[in-house]
């Protein structure tokens, strides 16, 4: 009798196991849309929107679980662990089938398809890395200098009762970590660690606090960062080149309270987009930048549209946003939702002139509705290398998950009839 009991109470867990796990595919009754869930492991979950999750062919999507880092077959949704255990994934490569990641206070790569692991070097002490540039010969990332760091890192530690509800969830005290933060100006490095040598270069100095580091996706001696902070007090978005020169500043403001950034690049590697508001909370653009030309481009949003992060497809012609909830910053009453969009330039009728701004607006779409997910986990959008999904990340089951929303809709061929 013990033993019946043992067996069907097991028997019940994993039915209610079963039970419990999210759909694989359906339609969005409210878009008309196919969302599919990519990932089966709970608390499995996507990259960062402005990270590269995709291997060079397009073809893999690299994600994270709770036990390491995995990459799943966007064709066949086969999916294997390419790292075991605790390490923070920073990027797949985009020249080489590996992912980079730290692990133990060092840089490592793994080859996605051998397994074969290398240890690229140690990190400077409270050093942290971003990001890898378009040949896979660099990292980039900073580190606080002096005594003040280590003093400063003991002192930033979450409060006890503090834990969040995912690794990912954002800290309910953000806003007043990041005043102290920026108030502190701690003495920092942005360096670059060589691939090949391990060898550390710091090629910036600062006491602004330097965050957010991108390499373009094409030029492997062009990086963005940072200045990081309460958006309305920081000039926030600069470009420098991997030997220290050239360091530029990419948007200036002309209003009290005009907030910008959530910064990202093209896949051409030339041009910059980032979130943009004239002044916070009131009016919305995705705002483009040309580094090569100094061309600006800003697309017009309306309040229900603003979205945490903006994405585009690698050939520009579409962008998607992940929305927001009301307690964001546009306090959208209706801005739960994945959404594409479609660009539209306004034609200039007048005064011709190459400084001025090219205006634009966003035509929206709803993909998925995200009603039932809570927004302290960022779903943090990207498109497949092939344009035809919108990833995401999302709680709306319970656990986090991968999931996938289709461009087209439902029973629409290629060309959308």
């Amino acid at each position: 009798m013990f033993r019946w009991k043992i067996a069907f109470a097991v028997l019940i867990t994993a039915l209610s196991a079963f039970a419990a796990e999210p759909p694989e595919s359906w339609i969005d009754p409210d878009t008309g849309h196919r969302v599919v869930r990519l990932t089966k492991e709970p608390n499995s979950a996507s990259l960062y929107f402005n990270q590269n999750g995709y291997t060079p062919d397009g073809k893999r999507l690299v994600y994270t679980t709770p036990d390491g880092i995995s990459v799943l077959d966007l064709k066949t949704r086969e999916s294997k662990q390419v790292v075991e255990g605790r390490v923070r994934l920073i990027d797949a490569g985009r020249k080489n089938e590996r992912v980079y990641y730290i692990r133990d206070r060092a840089a490592w790569w793994t080859d996605i398809d051998s397994g074969e692991a290398h240890r690229i070097g140690e990190l400077p002490p409270r050093g942290s890395i971003a990001t890898v540039n378009a040949d896979e010969t660099l990292l980039g990332g900073t580190y606080i200098e002096g005594p003040q760091g280590e003093d400063y890192g003991a002192r930033a530690q979450p409060a006890a009762g503090a834990a969040q509800a995912h690794p990912l969830d954002q800290p309910r005290n953000k806003g007043q970590m990041m005043e102290e933060r920026l108030a502190a100006h701690l003495p920092m490095a942005m360096f670059t660690l060589n691939v090949n040598t391990g060898e550390v270069k710091v090629i910036h100095r600062a006491t602004d606090w330097l965050n957010r580091l991108l390499f373009s996706p094409t030029d492997p001696n062009l990086l963005m960062f940072c200045h990081e902070g309460p958006w309305h007090r920081v000039d926030r978005i600069w470009t420098i080149r991997t030997d220290g020169s050239k360091l530029t500043k990419v948007h200036t403001r002309t209003m009290a309270m005009e907030i910008f950034g959530h910064e990202f690049w093209g896949a051409d590697g030339k041009t910059i987009y980032y979130d943009l508001q004239t002044p916070r909370g009131e009016d919305f653009w995705l705002a483009a930048y040309r580094v090569d030309t100094g061309a600006r481009t800003w697309y017009h949003l309306q309040r229900n549209e603003w979205s945490i992060h903006f994405n585009v497809t690698r050939d520009g012609k579409l962008f998607c946003g992940d929305g927001g909830d009301p307690g964001q910053v546009a306090h959208a009453p209706d801005g739960e939702w994945i959404y594409l969009f479609r660009p539209e330039l306004i034609r200039n009728q007048g005064i011709e002139d190459k400084d001025f701004i090219q205006p634009g607006v966003l035509r929206a779409e709803k993909l998925v509705n995200m009603s039932k997910h809570q927004y302290r986990l960022e779903p943090n959008v990207s498109f497949t290398p092939d344009g035809e999904w919108v990833v995401f990340r999302s709680n709306m089951f319970g656990p986090t998950y991968v999931f996938a929303a289709e461009v087209k809709k439902a029973g629409e061929n290629a060309s959308g009839q």
